[in-house]
């Protein structure tokens, strides 16, 4: 018992500190948004995490982890991951970070929608009442036809798409594979897709810039191996409502470095999200113990 409950208790304490990297992940890329293209961004941060990637998969899963099943699935995960970030990135380019990552949270609330819609899963009335209550959230936010309303906040909307259908992409994956061989091949596939492209939009890299280059690489992947980790050693509903503290980072770390203070009207709708989504989630997981 007190065996379970510390495994859990490390399992927690890993989401947030997990969280909290992938969250200075976001306030370095939202600095080099700047200067470079988000795609730049994104396939210098995977050539620099490669090798940890390599390493990781190696250290938690040994050479098996380093083998994959299915190489397709691997591939549209990737390509759907490319396309998540450079929407998030070129979001909070413009936009303040504790906004978009309110925006981003929406995304369970898709996963939901697509898995009743097109997976065929049951989803009771509650759930589809959240679903409901976190896009007024998300309008609220928005403020469509309002003075206010930015068509660059629907990146943000669409990043979560992306990244609902990422996560529901997991089920394309052989079920031998371990998260440490996704985590691998994310970066694999990304990285591999992103080369094609980023000659396009390629700017000399300043110096002076190197090391921000190396630290959005070290925070985001120790951001998404802690993660991977904490889903590994407490359940997920334990685990799963965590992620909302990188709205807390968020806000922080926008309020620190660029003076940005979300109005009365975005707090409510990222509250109303935030609700919305911790329903979402802990009646998931009520359902998938109950089966």
């Amino acid at each position: 018992m007190h065996n379970a409950q510390g495994q859990q208790g490390r399992g927690i304490a890993l989401m947030l500190v997990g969280v909290a990297c992938l969250s200075v992940n976001d306030a370095l890329a939202k600095v080099l948004t700047q200067s470079y293209a988000p795609l730049q961004i994104l396939f210098l941060r995977n050539v620099i995490a490669l090798p940890v990637a390599v390493a990781l998969a190696w250290r938690m899963g040994g050479a098996g982890a380093l083998r994959s099943y299915r190489p397709w699935a691997h591939v549209l995960r990737g390509a759907l991951w490319i396309g998540a970030t450079v929407l998030f990135f070129s979001a909070i380019r413009q936009m303040g970070l504790a906004e978009a990552t309110a925006l981003v949270f929406v995304a369970p609330l898709f996963i939901t929608a697509l898995s009743a819609l097109f997976l065929g899963e049951k989803v009771g009335w509650r759930r589809w009442g959240a679903v409901v209550a976190g896009f007024i959230g998300v309008l609220i936010v928005l403020r469509p036809g309002a003075a206010e309303f930015r068509a660059v906040a629907l990146l943000p909307v669409a990043t979560a798409l992306l990244y609902a259908a990422l996560m529901l992409g997991a089920r394309w994956v052989d079920r031998r594979e371990s998260l440490w061989t996704m985590l691998l091949y994310l970066t694999v596939t990304s990285g591999a897709m992103s080369a094609c492209l980023v000659p396009f939009v390629w700017a000399p890299v300043s110096a002076g810039d190197l090391w921000l280059f190396a630290m959005i690489a070290l925070f985001g992947t120790a951001g998404m191996a802690l993660i991977t980790q904490a889903f590994r050693l407490a359940p997920a509903g334990v685990i799963a409502p965590l992620d909302y503290t990188a709205l807390l980072w968020a806000t922080g770390l926008g309020w620190l470095f660029w003076a940005e203070v979300p109005d009365a009207l975005t707090l409510l709708g990222a509250a109303i999200i935030v609700a919305s989504g911790l329903v979402t989630i802990l009646r998931a997981n009520r359902a998938d113990r109950a089966g």
